[in-house]
């Protein structure tokens, strides 16, 4: 799978921007707020029509326009794929494969992408929601299907608290509400760990090059595996806790409240980790996503890699530009190219950036 052009306009500052994308390798470069990321983020855009950086779509709009649109083109199996995205003020979504309109699920099945930010650096030290989104995206682009069982628990939640916030409550429907979300979370539960167990075997041995004296190791919250002892254990949960909730008026139990622990040596990376033992961990997770969903798929997701070699000591940074393999295309932005060894130049399209126009 290769990006070979995208194509941007009212998106964000990036007016009317065409670029190519000559080489596997395109690293785009120029000062603060003069739009690298926003390109980054189209791509990530293809993969999972929603944005890294804000929740709200209509924000991808320019100031002033009425919608942006997306368009580009994918080479995939040796067949050109064009991919058009476009929204309205109205908020009306236009997806299209090849000129056909298409569903969400259809649409973001052509790219694969994985994106390393500064703000992942932040993964562990994040909130616990941080973390339920990165393993959320990552295991939607292998399983297209767990986006649609995420959707079905929100909405059953959703109902549930809107139950728990009334003034009479219907104990009966209670008791429906959490028999659904111990049947759903549970399916979201086991995929979950699921995947946390296929991708910490694979980051252990890459932590492990870096920090050849630690063991890296993760596990979720939930203490049982199969489908159906999770259900009882949710289950057994939501009766222990009802009163809670019904106190609180909000849903207490279920892979929503859920989180990742990450240890080093034993011990809880978040709590006791240096900075630099962190960043260690996070590359690893990284390095190890890329991986896996080449595994699973059969195709060699985009790496986005977005001002986050300026965060990484040399040990960290070699090792990274190194794991880069060779079938990855890789797109990266920075302030310049001084991080860059000349012999990872070599074959490298340089693009720069100012006030959302390329100069090559």
């Amino acid at each position: 799978m290769k990006l070979l052009r995208i194509w941007l306009k009212n998106y964000r500052n990036c007016t009317d921007l065409d670029i190519e994308f000559k080489s596997r390798k395109t690293l785009i470069i120029g000062k603060n707020a003069q739009g690298k990321t926003n390109i980054l983020e189209s791509v990530y855009f293809l993969s999972d029509l929603k944005s890294p950086r804000t929740s709200t779509v209509s924000d991808l709009i320019q100031f002033g326009k009425e919608g942006f649109e997306l368009s580009a083109l994918v080479e995939k199996n040796s067949t050109e794929i064009e991919l058009d995205y476009a929204l309205g003020t109205d908020k009306k979504r236009v997806a299209k494969v090849n000129q056909v309109k298409t569903t969400p699920k259809n649409f973001k099945s052509v790219v694969k992408t994985v994106l390393f930010s500064t703000k992942d650096l932040l993964l562990l030290r994040g909130t616990p929601q941080d973390r339920r989104d990165w393993l959320d995206r990552a295991i939607s682009q292998i399983y297209p299907a767990y986006d649609e069982r995420i959707s079905k628990y929100d909405k059953i939640r959703i109902q549930k608290n809107n139950l728990l916030k009334s003034e009479m409550i219907d104990d009966a429907l209670l008791d429906i509400f959490n028999e659904q979300l111990a049947v759903t979370g549970a399916n979201i539960i086991f995929l979950r760990k699921k995947f946390l167990g296929e991708i910490s075997k694979i980051a252990a041995q890459k932590h492990n090059i870096i920090s050849t004296t630690e063991k890296f190791s993760l596990n979720y919250t939930c203490p049982c595996n199969e489908i159906n002892e999770i259900s009882e254990y949710l289950k057994l949960q939501l009766k222990e806790r009802r009163s809670e909730e019904i106190a609180r008026k909000l849903s207490c139990v279920g892979p929503h409240r859920d989180d990742i622990e990450f240890k080093i040596n034993g011990l809880d990376a978040v709590k006791f980790a240096s900075q630099g033992q962190q960043r260690t961990l996070v590359l690893s997770l990284k390095l190890s996503e890329l991986e896996i969903i080449k595994e699973k798929t059969g195709f060699s997701p985009i790496l986005l890699l977005d001002d986050v070699l300026a965060e990484l000591d040399e040990t960290r940074q070699n090792y990274l530009l190194k794991s880069i393999e060779d079938d990855t295309q890789t797109i990266i932005t920075s302030v310049d190219t001084v991080l860059f060894e000349e012999e990872f130049l070599k074959d490298v399209i340089i693009y720069k950036i100012e006030n959302g126009r390329l100069v090559e």
